[in-house]
């Protein structure tokens, strides 16, 4: 669709886009990056024909867009330039309409039913029909992005290019407006090729993207092969993390800040003090966040919380929505249910276990809530009957006072389960159903956070120490909370007997 091959130009004989070859399809939105001075405005004016090439040629299928003329070339691209300053006093709908000239055969052409068509359709699309009167120096910079997105569309093109068509846009409208081009290429075919600052959208919205730097290609690839952690850092000479984004298959990148106190702040560590136990709640919290990953009620999955509850529900607890009422829970009791994970158990929390294992350069708290009252066998047990969910009855909290990878998260996980299984074993619990071995119980839950300061530790598994004192600090708390739910239960027997 659209050819750029061995490009080079600039200005007063400058060499400023040196060597750009690539190829756009038919409704392929493709994204240009690069610092500042990387060259991106100068190919997009080259490509749209306002700059003379030094060499190479750009066309559109096999013909070189030098023989059109400004005419025949408007009807194949329209152009989206940077919001000038310099706006004339026309109404938004006039503005909008004079995209119609390429498709005019004469000056005074009539204006057609089909061109009114056009145009209340693409404004409608742009959400300016409601001001298409007013003048367009009465509107934001924001308004007036997407009154000069709508004169280019109304030229009904098959190539859009656009230099930071998001500019001036707040969160809302840069995605509208980014939805809006998507479909269109989607479902009209229109190839789009936009210059982007914002890489986190880039890397959402376009199909592949062309990396500039000092007026060359770095890289013209997909985003997650572009948007790599080293390739980043090396053009935009700064520090960026490179993480999956939460929903989709794209990647995202986060900027870390440049002095390593502001990023970790004072200096903390987890340990018994900051642990608050009652029978309603264990409660354990932090002055500064740790990155975490749990199975909770509320705060599942990969966050940063300070404030970690294991609460004690009723051994009957039945609620349609247990998220919401734990959130309603959290709130009440002044914990911000954004900074906390909440997990419950029917198990009496005078049962729990926990302390702190030493570790060389680190150190890791565990606290055991255990009970198994509904031990099963996942390996057979059959599908659960529809119903409300019950209460979890062993829940496992191991905070690490060091810096661990992801991998580290995953393998303690891993090894405090394997810890879990064996000390039912080693305890005789059965599934009361199966009468076999039990590996645990209904619903458990795990939490695995780290301070992520001081020593780096790269992974958790059996074979290392830190995956050793998981282990071993895993089976006996959880032992020993076991053996303290038995010793309760017994009693509670015995005096009920009596």
């Amino acid at each position: 669709m659209l050819n750029v091959e061995n490009v080079s130009g600039g200005y007063d004989g400058e060499k400023i886009v040196k060597n750009i070859h690539f190829t756009v399809g038919k409704g392929e939105f493709f994204g240009i990056l690069g610092p500042n001075g990387s060259g991106k405005t100068t190919l997009l004016k080259m490509m749209s024909g306002l700059l003379e090439l030094q060499q190479g040629e750009v066309k559109i299928g096999e013909t070189n867009i030098s023989t059109l003329t400004k005419k025949q070339l408007a009807k194949k691209v329209a152009v989206l330039p940077q919001l000038s300053p310099q706006v004339f006093p026309y109404t938004v709908k006039e503005t909008v309409s004079l995209g119609r000239y390429a498709h005019h055969r004469g000056f005074f052409q009539t204006w057609t039913d089909e061109d009114e068509n056009i145009v209340q359709e693409v404004m409608k699309q742009t959400n300016i029909s409601h001001f298409q009167d007013n003048s367009v120096m009465e509107h934001s910079g924001g308004e007036q992005q997407r009154i000069f997105l709508a004169q280019a569309l109304v030229q009904q093109p098959e190539i859009l290019l656009l230099d930071e068509p998001t500019n001036h846009l707040d969160l809302a409208y840069q995605k509208e407006l980014l939805d809006l081009l998507r479909k269109r290429a989607n479902e009209e075919g229109l190839t789009v090729v936009a210059i982007l600052h914002d890489l986190n959208l880039a890397s959402l919205y376009c199909d592949r993207l062309l990396l500039m730097d000092k007026g060359e290609a770095s890289a013209i690839a997909n985003p997650n092969d572009v948007l790599s952690e080293d390739l980043i850092n090396h053009v935009y000479h700064t520090e960026v993390i490179k993480q999956p984004h939460s929903k989709i298959a794209k990647p995202q990148l986060h900027l870390m800040p440049g002095k390593k106190s502001e990023r970790e702040g004072e200096q903390v560590r987890m340990d018994e003090s900051l642990l608050s136990i009652s029978p309603e709640c264990i409660v354990l919290q932090s002055e500064q966040p740790m990155k975490t990953v749990s199975s909770g009620v509320v705060g599942a999955g990969i966050g940063w919380y300070s404030n970690f509850v294991n609460r004690h529900v009723d051994a009957n607890y039945n609620c349609t929505d247990h998220r919401e009422e734990m959130r309603t829970y959290l709130t009440h009791h002044g914990f911000h249910v954004s900074q906390t994970v909440g997990m419950m158990t029917a198990v009496a929390l005078e049962d729990n276990s926990h302390r702190v294992y030493e570790g060389d350069g680190f150190s890791v708290m565990i606290v055991v809530t255990a009970g198994v009252g509904n031990a099963v066998d996942s390996t057979r047990m059959n599908s659960p009957a529809a119903g409300p969910v019950k209460s979890g009855t062993i829940n496992t909290w191991i905070f690490v006072n060091g810096k661990l990878t992801d991998e580290a998260y995953i393998q303690a996980m891993i090894t405090a389960t394997e810890a879990k299984a064996q000390v039912l074993r080693d305890c005789h619990i059965l599934d009361t159903v199966t009468k076999k071995q039990a590996t645990g119980t209904s619903t458990d839950s795990i939490l695995v956070a780290a301070t992520q300061q001081g020593r780096e530790l790269d992974y958790a598994g059996t074979a290392t120490e830190l995956g050793h004192i998981i282990g071993k600090g895993v089976y006996q708390e959880m032992k020993q909370s076991i053996e303290r739910y038995f010793k309760r239960k017994e009693k509670h027997d015995h005096l009920s007997f009596n």
